[in-house]
């Protein structure tokens, strides 16, 4: 009775170990994931996901940026709307250029030829500002097309609900028309 109370305990220990190491070779570990190289196309329009995916660290926040665009010295950020013209040309950040909608192919075109002549280390601003940041369809596709460019130094402006709360009615400077 002895002997078969081991035997079973042996094959079910056995049989343990075969699943463990089965079910290892089926799932990737995390560091197997982390060296799989990134796809080597340039990010779609439409396929990159909203606003609120973008990293802490890659954020702005309006007063930050004003302050930037004040400041006497230092290096000036390169300003870059990416939302819908109707919006740019009602009010807009001074200074900054209008570079088409980052949820459109056409607009990601235009934006990659506003920048293909810059410096990759370049300090770049990108917003929007044209629903909601967790909505936002247009900051994360331009964020991801510059760095797919290999824009180094690249913010996107935190725009909590829109351009006219978190900018315009927060009493930062603005210009209109195209």
């Amino acid at each position: 009775m002895r002997r078969l109370l081991i035997a079973v305990s042996g094959i079910l220990a056995t049989g343990a170990l075969l699943a463990s190491a089965a079910f290892a070779l089926r799932t990737p570990s995390a560091e197997g994931r982390a060296a799989k190289p990134a796809p080597a196309t340039a990010p779609q329009a439409g396929s990159v996901g909203k606003a609120a995916e973008l990293a802490a660290a890659v954020e702005i926040e309006p007063a930050a940026l004003a302050r930037l665009l004040q400041e006497s010295k230092g290096e000036k950020p390169v300003v870059l709307h990416v939302g819908f013209k109707n919006f740019y040309g009602q009010s807009h950040i001074p200074a900054s250029d209008y570079a088409g909608p980052g949820s459109t192919p056409e607009g990601l075109n235009l934006l990659r030829k506003r920048v293909e002549s810059l410096p990759r280390k370049q300090f770049i601003v990108l917003y929007c500002g044209c629903c909601p940041w967790d909505k936002c369809p247009n900051a994360k596709p331009a964020y991801d097309a510059l760095r797919a460019m290999g824009f180094s130094n690249v913010k996107v402006l935190h725009i909590a609900e829109n351009f006219g709360a978190n900018w315009a009615n927060a009493g930062l400077p603005v210009a209109k028309g195209q």
